[in-house]
C-alpha cells in the first residue's frame, strides 16, 4: 500500500518495505531545501516505520550532508572512528580489496549506545556499491520486546546493563594512543521511546557486556538470550541498496548490521549521527 503525500511542489510517496519493519520514500529530494512540512512528515514516516530508505537521489555534498542531518537535531561525533578532513561530523564508510576488516557493522547494534546519551538516529548515503552484496539488515526491538513472555517483561523492566566500547575501538580505530578515554554507560534493558512511548529491548552485542546486580554466569546466559531473540528474522528486514540511496534509522528502537560478503570490491558512503538523550 502507498501513501501519497502532497508538499509543497512535490508529491511524496511513502510505500512499507515490510510489515515488520522499513518504509521506502520517494519524491522529495534530500540535495534541495528540505521544507517544515517536508521534515514533519519524515519525522512521522521515521517514527511510523523505525528506517526509511530515500531512493531516487543523486549524491549529496558532506556540506548538505550535514545540514540535512541538523533538521533533526545537534549532530554526534564519533568517539573512535576517523572523521573525514575538514567534516568531524561526518563518519565515511568505506571498504576495498585493501580493507583488513569491515566497518565495524558486522554484528548487530545501536550505533554507539555505549555513550551517556546514545543516538537519536543516523543518516547514510552510499554512493560507490559492490555489483552484489553489501546489504544492510535492520531488525524492530519493539516487537523483539513484544515477543517476550510477561514474566520476563516484568524480570528485565527493572534491569540495567552496562554498554562499553574500550574492548571493540581499541584494537579496530586506536592502536597505540594510550590516553584515549572509551565511552561507557549503564542504560535500561528496557528502554521507552521518548516520542512514541512505546518499550524497546536495548542491548547489543557490540557494547553490551554486563547485566547489572546478576552474576556473571547469569548475566551471560541472560544477554546470550536476548541477543538471539532480537536477531530472529520475524523481526528482521534485509535491504538491498541502489546507488545513492539515503537511510535514516531510528537508533532507539532498531537494531542493525552491515554484512560484509562483497570482499574485494568496493562499497562507499557517509553518514551523520543525529544527538539523542539519555535512555530511560
Amino acid at each position: 500500500m502507498k501513501n501519497m503525500i502532497n508538499s509543497s511542489n512535490n508529491k511524496i510517496t511513502i510505500r512499507p518495505y515490510a510489515p515488520n519493519i522499513g518504509a521506502i520514500i520517494t519524491g522529495i529530494d534530500l540535495s534541495k531545501e528540505i521544507t517544515n512540512s517536508e521534515q514533519n512528515i519524515i519525522k512521522d514516516a521515521f517514527h511510523k516505520y523505525l528506517v526509511i530508505f530515500f531512493q531516487k537521489q543523486s549524491e549529496i555534498s558532506p556540506v548538505n550532508h550535514i545540514k540535512l542531518g541538523k533538521y533533526f537535531g545537534d549532530l554526534h561525533i564519533h568517539p573512535a572512528a576517523p572523521k573525514m578532513k575538514n567534516y568531524p561530523e561526518i563518519f565515511e564508510i568505506h571498504t576495498d580489496k585493501n580493507s583488513k576488516i569491515s566497518n565495524g557493522a558486522e554484528y548487530f547494534h545501536s550505533d554507539v549506545s555505549c555513550e551517556k546519551e546514545p543516538p537519536l538516529g543516523t543518516m547514510l548515503q552510499l554512493h560507490i556499491l559492490p555489483e552484489c552484496g553489501g546489504d544492510t539488515m535492520f531488525a524492530n526491538m519493539y516487537m523483539a520486546y513484544d515477543a517476550l513472555s510477561d514474566p520476563m517483561k516484568n524480570f528485565l523492566n527493572n534491569l540495567y546493563a552496562s554498554h562499553e566500547s574500550e574492548h571493540f575501538y581499541r584494537g579496530r580505530y586506536n592502536k597505540t594512543n594510550e590516553n584515549v578515554k572509551y565511552p561507557s554507560s549503564i542504560h535500561p534493558v528496557v528502554r521507552t521511546h521518548p516520542v512514541t512511548k512505546k518499550k524497546a529491548l536495548y542491548i547489543n552485542r557490540f557494547f553490551t557486556t554486563k547485566i547489572e546486580g546478576l552474576s556473571k554466569d547469569e548475566s551471560l546466559i541472560i544477554l546470550n538470550y536476548l541477543f538471539e531473540h532480537c536477531e530472529k528474522t520475524d523481526f528482521q528486514i534485509r535491504y538491498r541498496w541502489q546507488q545513492n540511496d539515503m537511510a535514516f534509522w531510528d537508533n532507539r528502537c532498531t537494531l542493525h548490521k552491515a554484512i560484509w560478503d562483497y570482499f574485494p570490491n568496493e562499497r562507499k558512503g557517509r553518514r551523520v549521527t543525529i544527538k539523542g538523550d539519555k535512555p530511560y
